[in-house]
């Protein structure tokens, strides 16, 4: 599975994008971002707060309900605001 991280979320992870293996339980997105926070401060600081993450799945925006398969590309970005 490749995940994407961008804007403030890349910054305080520390890389912009990695190949993940998570374990069988992770069956949904919410699942995911659980997983990732347990790998680490980093991880534990920029998704501590789940309002403020927004996720795509194959460039499709996703709720945290939403399943994943182990092919996916999983997008994690701060929400997007206009001006």
């Amino acid at each position: 599975m490749r995940i994407l991280y961008f804007a403030w979320l890349r910054a305080k992870i520390g890389t912009a994008e990695e190949e993940v293996a998570p374990p069988a339980e992770v069956a949904t997105t919410g699942d995911l971002i659980t997983w990732l926070q347990s790998r680490g401060p980093a991880y534990a600081d920029a998704l501590a707060n789940r309002a403020v993450v927004k996720v795509a799945v194959n460039q499709d925006y996703v709720g945290m309900d939403h399943p994943l398969a182990p092919g996916d590309e999983v997008a994690l970005f701060p929400p997007v605001t206009g001006g």
